[in-house]
């Protein structure tokens, strides 16, 4: 739809582009949408809020087709209608781009864009149309990149081109922003207030509740399946919206160190050199940093710039050419594999929650010991320790409010946020000496970001050198001392983060330096 909102002739009162009633949709011990009503009106940008496990997904996957209510009706421009499935959603007009992304691996950026178009003369010109789609949203993506060398933000980026591609009429995006830097999520915004204001709805997803406040007009609220609350988010406080979605108050999260640790380095990297064994990865060019005891270094930076190659050479995934490249705890380290590195102190949490965090089909109690069994001492006699393993288990369910039926649920029984938060517990209750997370509250609503975030600070005033890489400017500045930026496999220097700007950090995200004379390194 284009041009403006269209009006009853009788009336002259907006007709609703969707309009959802009493939708109710039941799995198997969850009542996962009670009776919710949606209105979203043509050119409106509409935020929809709530933790996971609210609701949302669920609600969403019902406009797009993917799943049928049991109950309840949809609405699509005043006519009642049965989405049969998204091929009927997006003839109709409807978009999607999913958290959790439908990619092929094996395929390119391209094909898999390809894919999602019915129409064959949609694929005329296509790789032309993707460049200057990423051009004009700020996002940078190659057409001929194989998705299974992509990092889980640029795999994004796929899901965000391929949807806008089909100029749908209602644009339901998913968490759209966690690849962007703050200039480029800027020009994303005015280009969907322009798509609003030509008349096309947005249906805004997103835990980023400044993003919410600056770009919406409407917020329907969440909250175990049911509709809780209606606002104007730019008539609230993040911290209000934030405790409408959880039902109670939100308790700021504190850290004490903020740049005063004393004593030397935990955590030393000294001008790393490591090529990608990715064949479009980032290769890590004279990477150096120093954290101590009690101190939170974060490090920003866009999708795709050398973090997994960065993340896997703390881990031990990637082994350095010499050993002193990497010192945990005064020992050289940089030749050492992951299990050596956690006997050293060192735990770790990288990026991808299913399939590099944990294993899908293996139990909670299963995943505690993957990681755990070593700092843990959870084998015996050569014998995994059942027992002793479940209590381990269990203690990180109860200490993280982890919300699940026990240590013998599977991991893929979780939600997304709940999966993280095991995640994230299972390592700060080993108590290790160096703690580097990747992307912390990927996906993760707020009461879970806030829970995940107190327990890093916690563990830095408990004596631990804590790193964070996360695409999130705004978490990093909410819980580091320091911040460094990584683009085109380069490190920044390290800046206090009173003296930091964002304005000043998104320019490094898009590579600008400065004149270090080539020595980005980022120390004590």
């Amino acid at each position: 739809m284009t041009g403006q909102a269209e009006t009853t002739k009788a009336t002259g009162t907006t007709v609703p582009l969707l309009s959802l009633t009493g939708i109710v949709k039941q799995f198997p011990g969850c009542l996962a949408n009670d009776r919710v009503d949606l209105t979203v009106l043509p050119g409106e940008i509409h935020a929809l809020l709530g933790e996971n496990g609210a609701g949302k997904s669920t609600l969403v996957k019902i406009i797009y087709g993917v799943l049928k209510p049991d109950a309840g009706e949809i609405r699509w421009q005043g006519e009642p209608i049965v989405v049969q499935n998204p091929n009927h959603a997006r003839r109709l007009g409807i978009g999607m781009v999913f958290q959790h992304f439908s990619l092929f691996e094996t395929l390119t950026v391209a094909e898999n864009i390809a894919l999602g178009l019915t129409d064959a003369a949609d694929r005329k010109g296509l790789r032309t149309r993707i460049a200057e789609i990423s051009r004009s949203y700020g996002l940078h993506l190659d057409p001929d990149k194989a998705v299974h060398d992509l990092s889980v933000g640029e795999r994004q980026r796929i899901e965000i081109v391929r949807c806008l591609l089909q100029k749908p009429k209602l644009l339901i995006m998913d968490e759209p922003t966690s690849v962007l830097t703050p200039q480029e999520v800027e020009r994303l915004f005015e280009t969907l207030r322009r798509l609003a204001k030509e008349g096309c709805a947005i249906l805004y997803i997103s835990h980023k509740l400044e993003e919410i406040r600056a770009l919406c007009e409407r917020a329907t609220i969440m909250r175990l399946g049911k509709v809780v609350a209606h606002c104007d988010p730019r008539q609230e406080t993040a911290k209000r919206l934030a405790e409408m979605m959880i039902g109670t108050a939100l308790k700021a999260a504190s850290h004490q160190a903020r740049g005063e640790a004393n004593g030397g380095p935990r955590l030393e990297v000294k001008t790393l050199n490591l090529k990608s064994e990715q064949q479009f990865g980032t290769d890590l060019k004279n990477v150096s940093l120093a954290v101590k005891g009690g101190e939170i270094l974060g490090i920003g930076g866009i999708a795709g710039n050398g973090q997994a190659e960065l993340m896997a050479a703390l881990s031990g995934e990637m082994l350095a050419a010499s050993p002193n490249a990497i010192v945990i705890d005064g020992t050289h380290a940089g030749k050492l594999g992951p299990r050596e590195r956690r006997a050293l102190g060192g735990c770790f949490v990288p990026e991808e929650r299913n399939g590099h965090g944990a294993v899908s089909g293996m139990s909670l109690s299963e995943n505690a010991f993957l990681s755990g069994h070593i700092r843990r001492a959870l084998a015996r006699n050569g014998l995994i320790d059942s027992g002793k393993t479940a209590g381990f288990a269990d203690d990180v369910i109860k200490s993280f409010d982890v919300r699940t039926t026990g240590p013998s649920a599977e991991a893929r029984s979780l939600s997304g946020g709940n999966l993280q938060k095991f995640l994230v517990g299972r390592e700060v209750k080993q108590s290790p000496s160096v703690l580097v997370v990747s992307q912390p509250t990927w996906g993760v609503d707020a009461g879970a970001a806030a829970a995940i975030h107190q327990a890093l600070m916690d563990l830095a005033d408990s004596g631990t050198a804590v790193v964070v890489i996360s695409q999130d400017l705004d978490e990093i500045f909410a819980l580091a001392d320091r911040i460094a930026v990584i683009a085109e496999g380069k490190l920044s220097q390290a800046i206090p983060i009173g003296e930091a700007s964002v304005e000043q950090i998104g320019l490094l995200m898009g590579g600008m330096h400065g004149t270090s004379g080539g020595r980005d390194v980022a120390s004590a």
